[in-house]
């Protein structure tokens, strides 16, 4: 079993039912039926919430929230060993990268995982990590 993050940058194509949204969907029907398991970082899930909040309102927020609970997403956050905050660190210290992109690319590496994207920033850490571009279906 394969092992994927998504970034919010996937989530949000999904909410907003962009081009990019229904490889996001194809990926969450495959996680639901154990062909990979699927994380987001708790920071990655912070930068929904409030780009939501600040773009929509609260209650919008609210409801992406109810939406990934219930999804095959596993949410991770940090540990006391703060190892994932520490590579996120290095990610972001390094490479021109938001926290939040930063705390994604970091849990693709801790789970050796492929990072789903369509954000061009993750371009500079393509080498260190692997990386699926998602893109607009034609």
């Amino acid at each position: 079993m394969a092992n994927k993050v998504l970034d919010s940058w996937a989530l949000v194509a999904f909410f907003e039912d962009e081009p990019a949204a229904s490889q996001v969907e194809e990926v969450l029907d495959q996680a639901s039926t154990s062909q990979h398991r699927l994380f987001l970082s708790a920071i990655n899930w912070a930068e929904i919430y409030y780009s939501t909040m600040r773009e929509v309102s609260q209650e919008a927020a609210d409801r992406h929230a109810e939406i990934i609970a219930q999804l095959p997403i596993e949410i991770v956050g940090l540990t006391e060993d703060l190892q994932l905050a520490r590579q996120a660190a290095i990610y972001k210290a390094r490479h021109r990268l938001s926290l939040a992109d930063a705390f994604a690319a970091a849990l693709a590496k801790e789970k050796r995982a492929e990072l789903l994207t369509g954000d061009p920033a993750f371009r500079a850490v393509e080498g260190e990590i692997k990386v699926r571009w998602l893109k607009p279906k034609t």
